[in-house]
């Protein structure tokens, strides 16, 4: 296992999730999505329909990003904790698969908006089937949120524990953690006060482990002596 390329590999795709990310999960729905408006809703998608279908790109390729860090993040973190690391991919890769489903209804809309199949129906019954399907959309991509955040919560620990890389870095992909797993359980429980600042928090500490990843790795001789006294540990067991 070459582990300054897996930790490059890392990097690079934290990038890219960051901006697919970015894009389709935040400044694409801002561009159509209107709060309880059903008619300007319609009217923005057909208007911007190019960068509404884009938006569902860049999930896709977000989400071939985080699919791979799962197991990369798996690999790095294993000398730590193996049974923690896959913890940390199974929430992860479980986060994934929530908001591909979350993404269908996303989607939905272009279907609403053909003519055939929806004859039946008047354009404003329409509108009111377009929003309602971007309200589960949210409330889908709701659901993520938290177990993404304990994904991060776990990784943060090992991070902070490994020695090989910065604990300043677990330190900051905690509190990004938090804040996903806090803002999931207040839009259950206490709306008002669900602030998408919340998930602003994984920002900063994600910038600063991707550049880390990039150009400083990870600090071999630690990593070595993780793996060592690891591999001692299970001979002993044994």
């Amino acid at each position: 296992m070459n582990v300054q390329r897996y930790a490059k590999v890392a990097g690079v795709l934290l990038l890219v999730s960051i901006v697919a990310g970015g894009f389709g999960e935040a400044y694409a729905p801002s561009k159509v999505i209107v709060a309880g408006d059903a008619a300007a809703t319609v009217t923005h998608i057909k208007s911007f329909e190019f960068i509404y279908r884009l938006g569902f790109a860049a999930f896709l390729i977000e989400s071939f990003a985080d699919i791979t860090l799962a197991l990369i993040f798996y690999a790095l973190l294993k000398p730590v904790s193996k049974e923690l690391s896959l913890l940390g991919a199974f929430f992860g890769l479980m986060a994934t698969a929530l908001f591909a489903f979350a993404e269908l209804f996303y989607l939905a809309p272009t279907l609403f908006m053909t003519d055939s199949p929806w004859k039946g129906l008047s354009t404003d019954q329409i509108d009111q089937l377009i929003l309602l399907s971007l309200r589960f959309y949210q409330f889908a991509a709701m659901i993520f949120s938290g177990y993404y955040g304990i994904a991060w919560i776990v990784r943060a620990y090992l991070i902070f524990r490994s020695r090989y890389l910065p604990k300043f870095l677990g330190v900051l992909m905690g509190i990004g953690g938090i804040g996903f797993l806090v803002r999931n359980f207040l839009l259950i429980l206490a709306p008002s006060y669900a602030s998408p600042l919340l998930l602003m928090l994984l920002f900063p500490g994600a910038l600063v482990l991707m550049v880390w990843l990039l150009v400083k790795g990870v600090d071999m001789p630690q990593w070595n002596l993780r793996v060592n006294a690891r591999a001692e540990s299970s001979s002993e067991i044994r």
